[in-house]
């Protein structure tokens, strides 16, 4: 029997499962590991990192079995900016995804008026091409030695296989790829001041790369190509066809639109990405959402806390932004922050509770909006996805009924499927989702909770645009 590991190369951990053509999961494993914050708004890791707890996965997962391992494929957090030296040597630690201190050169690079032109998308704090004018402008030594950039999945498959290579679901984020025709830009390049030759070569996600190495003891073993986090996890969550939804609700929070033609109409409010079955989608990502649930329960009520129903739902007249990081879709503001509106005296901390859920699900029909579609149904994954509470509420913010899936293991079980399409298992990355993935009905929305929460939303609405200035005012006193 051959087997396939999928690697999810997360913030806090590494994931990793080895599955079957079945889908049947044989084992999985996680490795931890630490974000350091240097400064206020950076976030940055170590990629040997990566690299040892990626090693682990596959030396635990591989036990017993090592010649029956016919494919490996990496899924990984997105935007992350890898530098590496003439010997491949990491320059710096790795700038990551939720870090805002490229706020300068993003708004320089939207100021240019050609990037949507350019890459299908404009600029935002959290993509790679501002991280790397950030480091030119403030690192310029770093940047002088570099002569390799690449994401951290990347980087980790690199190691794996020694080609050096991308996939277009990752590479998009980088607002260095002409998404549409899939092909780094070279105008792009030239304005971040970098040449073609320094980035990866591009695949199809669920493309062959080469072969492991065979230091990793795995001498059947072929490399896939792989995919952003978000895209594998559609993948994971068969979310493959025009007019399907998932929404994760990890750290942070994502909806994911598949389209089968480069979504042009989608506007700047949301990210127009390549797909890992070959086509497109639009996705839309807030920086904060289990990670809000997380700061109120553990550092402000120091406690777990789910007594509280949907039955109060939008009645409290309690609201929540869940802007703890600043947001990404569709504000792209990293100045906001969180806040809680609406307290009285007798505002309960169930009121509270509550209203931080709903908060974070309102954000979710922003980025759903922005796309300017109307969805019925949705696929939830995440940490989160497990509550029922959860569940319910984003059900009849978004007036759709919400699925899960019976995998919970998301990325890193859609690397593997992508693994089983690479090495022949099935003939298309459809097939082995529709082959694998088993889905059940969770949540039904309500159309009575969804018209209270209709209302409730018409009132977020307004919150943002009132507190813009104020962010902002607020920031540039706190320079």
């Amino acid at each position: 029997m051959n087997y396939y590991i999928g690697i999810d190369l997360g913030t806090s951990s590494c994931k990793g499962i080895i599955a079957d053509k079945t889908g049947k999961i044989h084992g999985s494993h996680t490795v931890k590991y630490d974000v350091r914050y240097p400064e206020p708004g950076f976030s940055e890791q170590d990629p040997e990192d990566w690299l040892r707890a990626a090693r682990e996965i596959i030396d635990v997962l591989s036990e017993g079995r090592k010649d029956d391992v016919a494919g490996v494929a990496v899924a990984g957090q997105m935007h992350g900016l890898v530098m590496l030296g003439e010997n491949d040597e990491v320059i710096r630690p790795a700038i990551l995804w939720n870090d805002g201190r490229s706020a300068k050169q993003t708004d320089y690079l939207n100021s240019l008026d050609v990037l949507p032109e350019l890459t299908g998308n404009i600029a935002f704090a959290g993509f790679t091409a501002p991280k790397i004018l950030w480091v030119r402008d403030n690192e310029p030594e770093n940047f002088a030695k570099t002569r390799k950039i690449c994401l951290p999945k990347d980087y980790v498959a690199y190691k794996l296989s020694g080609v050096f290579s991308s996939e277009y679901s990752d590479a998009a984020g980088m607002l260095l790829l002409d998404t549409k025709n899939k092909k780094w830009s070279p105008k792009m390049c030239s304005i971040c001041g970098i040449s073609e030759d320094m980035l990866p070569a591009l695949y199809e996600s669920y493309e062959i790369t080469g072969k492991l190495k065979e230091e990793f003891g795995l001498p059947n073993a072929y490399l896939c190509a792989g995919a952003g986090d978000n895209a594998g996890a559609a993948v994971g969550t068969n979310t493959l066809h025009e007019g399907d939804c998932s929404i994760s609700l990890g750290t942070s929070g994502t909806v994911f639109l598949p389209c089968d033609n480069f979504p042009a109409a989608s506007g700047t409010a949301l990210h127009n990405f390549c797909h890992a079955n070959g086509r497109f989608h639009m996705m839309g990502c807030i920086l904060s959402a289990s990670s809000c649930d997380e700061w109120w329960t553990k550092r402000i009520l120091d406690t777990g806390f789910d007594r509280f129903t949907t039955e109060q739902a939008a009645k409290t007249g309690v609201y929540f932004l869940p802007y703890m990081m600043g947001e990404r879709c569709p504000h792209n503001d990293v100045n906001a922050r969180g806040a809680f509106i609406g307290l009285t005296p007798s505002t309960t901390r169930e009121d509270m509770s509550l209203a931080l859920c709903e908060g974070v699900a309102y954000a979710l029909r922003d980025c759903v909006e922005a796309g300017g579609v109307k969805i019925k149904k949705a696929t939830l994954s995440g940490g989160a996805a497990k509550s029922v509470l959860w569940q319910t509420v984003v059900a009849n913010v978004l007036g759709a009924d919400i699925y899960v899936t019976e995998t919970e293991q998301g990325p890193s079980f859609g690397a593997a499927l992508l693994a089983m399409t690479g090495c022949g298992e099935y003939a298309t990355v459809e097939e082995a989702a529709g082959a694998t993935v088993k889905k059940r009905l969770a949540v039904k929305s309500d159309p009575s909770l969804a018209a209270a929460y209709n209302r409730g939303y018409a009132s977020f609405k307004k919150l943002y645009p009132a507190l813009k200035n104020f962010f902002r005012e607020e920031a540039k006193a706190s320079r």
